[in-house]
């Protein structure tokens, strides 16, 4: 083979590039791989929590489980926070989440550190690394694709039978081929940025203060993703390795405005701080310097993700939202799809990227309409984000992540609502959450939102791929959903003089 020719030039070297090379490199030793890193070093990335598929992913396919329990946190859940007018104390709000441990592994983790151990794995299998490496050009033929590589070396163009596009939000080829769109009926910006001196959650100045909110659960708050909720907005709050905590708000345009002015650590304290548990936990909290984001238009599609001899993999084939953290699990269905597609074609089999197009395409939609669609109506209301996390995180458990146990060599090549029984559940599930924000909208127009977002707490006792388990806490969401159905018919407007300002944190824009 010539020197300057590949089976697969690889544009970018992150999670998802790395893992396409790690992925084709056990399928073929003889594989030629070329992957193209621009950064000289990782930075830190918004993305730092996993799922269990995602986890999954890394630990029983990618095969790090050593090297995530040794270098980074392990994960205990998600748990969610509501205020009903913004004075209550850190105990009275309304808490969802967690009583136990996880029972299947989840991690809390540092992109730039992770990334760079997936590359040297890649690199370790046979790769070749080419950094910092910039693609300049790139020319698609089919059978024969030229990229051009700016280097320190000066410029050279390589030859590739495949080009993975592995660019991240940057999108190389979905923008160069026209197919990159923003998701407009999604209008959510972002703020991220890192901290120190955020407070222990189970530290003993809390526990000696709230003793019996401290009592109410025996896992480790502090180790969970825990966020903080108001009507269109919440923000995370996640522990790395090393003392680092991240936060961010992420905040649908159409509901909130942020204040103009200062920097982008200080809006999201501002913000934050104007919840009781953000009050309480970052009191003392310091912004890390130079290590701050701002994303606008935060969800974005790809029209078509594949063809003839090229294909995109995670963020490069579109983007969400961060809430519940499926950014990484989008890396690992495609990072595997994309693998299985190329190795496909190596054998002598047909590498049919029309069909993977409907297929993730479907996916993706399913994904935006089951989980996002104007969830941000309801996400500052306590009982009406009790029954989706139920629901959601039931139906999660019940299917893509007992698909990828259940055989993860395979099933990760599998998008989640593919065939039959995937498109009648994407329907259900569609359903549901289009009713959740019509009774959000109910809610605000009686002047009812938020009204019970104190003095109870709702923790489970963790979800698993067993249906007995999963199943009682999906039908747990569905009553408290037809609950609220039911009780909606008789929902008229509250006067002010009742109210007051008792709805004002969970509804107001900040």
């Amino acid at each position: 083979m010539p020197s300057d020719l590949y089976d697969a030039v690889i544009v970018g070297g992150a999670f998802s590039g790395a893992a396409v090379a790690l992925l084709l490199k056990r399928r073929d030793p003889a594989f030629r791989i070329l992957i193209l890193e621009k950064a000289e070093e990782f930075d830190r990335k918004v993305g730092e929590s996993t799922t269990e598929v995602s986890s999954c992913f890394m630990t029983r396919v990618l095969g790090i489980t050593n090297y995530l329990g040794h270098e980074q946190l392990s994960k205990q859940g998600l748990r969610l926070w509501f205020s009903r007018d913004g004075t209550e104390r850190l105990d009275e709000c309304a808490e969802i989440g967690a009583m136990y441990n996880s029972r299947l592994p989840g991690f809390q983790v540092d992109r730039s550190t992770l990334d760079e151990h997936l590359l040297a794995c890649a690199v370790a299998a046979g790769c070749e690394l080419w950094r910092p490496a910039k693609v300049t050009a790139v020319e698609l033929g089919g059978t024969t694709n030229l990229v051009n590589v700016a280097t320190r070396d000066g410029s050279r163009t390589v030859n590739a039978r495949w080009v993975v596009d592995a660019s991240g939000r940057a999108a190389m080829l979905a923008r160069k081929l026209g197919n990159f769109e923003l998701l407009d009926e999604h209008p959510t910006n972002a703020l991220w940025a890192r901290f120190t001196g955020v407070r222990d959650w189970d530290g003993h100045s809390l526990r000696s203060r709230f003793p019996e909110w401290a009592a109410a659960t025996k896992t480790a708050r502090a180790w969970a993703t825990n966020h903080l909720c108001g009507l269109g907005w919440w923000a995370w709050i996640i522990p790395l390795k090393g003392g680092d905590v991240s936060i961010g708000l992420v905040y649908d345009t159409r509901l909130v405005t942020l204040p103009e002015g200062g920097s982008i650590a200080e809006k999201i304290l501002g913000h934050c701080r104007g919840h009781p548990v953000g009050r309480e936990i970052l009191a003392e909290a310091l912004p890390i310097a130079g290590d701050q984001r701002a994303y606008s238009n935060l969800a974005y599609r790809v029209r078509e993700v594949a063809g003839d001899g090229w294909i995109c993999v995670g963020d490069a084939a579109g983007f969400l939202d961060p809430l519940y953290s499926p950014g990484l699990d989008f890396c690992s269905f495609t990072s595997a799809g994309a693998a299985a597609l190329i190795a496909q074609e190596r054998a002598g089999g047909p590498a049919d990227s029309a069909c993977y197009n409907r297929r993730f395409a479907f996916c993706f939609r399913s994904w935006f309409e089951c989980i996002y669609r104007d969830k941000y109506f309801y996400l500052g209301d306590a009982d009406l984000m009790a029954a989706a996390f139920l629901m959601d995180i039931a139906t999660y458990h019940l299917g893509p992540v007992a698909q990828v146990y259940r055989d993860p060599a395979t099933m990760f090549e599998a998008f989640p609502f593919d065939g039959r029984p995937g498109r009648i559940a994407a329907k259900l599930i569609a359903f549901y959450n289009r009713r959740l924000s019509t009774l959000a909208r109910k809610k605000l127009a009686a002047r009812r939102y938020g009204m019970r977002n104190t003095d109870w707490r709702l923790l489970v006792g963790g979800f698993t791929t067993e249906p007995k388990v999963s199943g009682r806490l999906l039908f747990q969401g569905i009553w408290r959903w037809l609950k609220m159905e039911v009780a909606s018919v008789w929902w008229r407007p509250v006067p002010e003089s009742k109210t007051g300002s008792a709805t004002s944190a969970a509804t107001s824009p900040r």
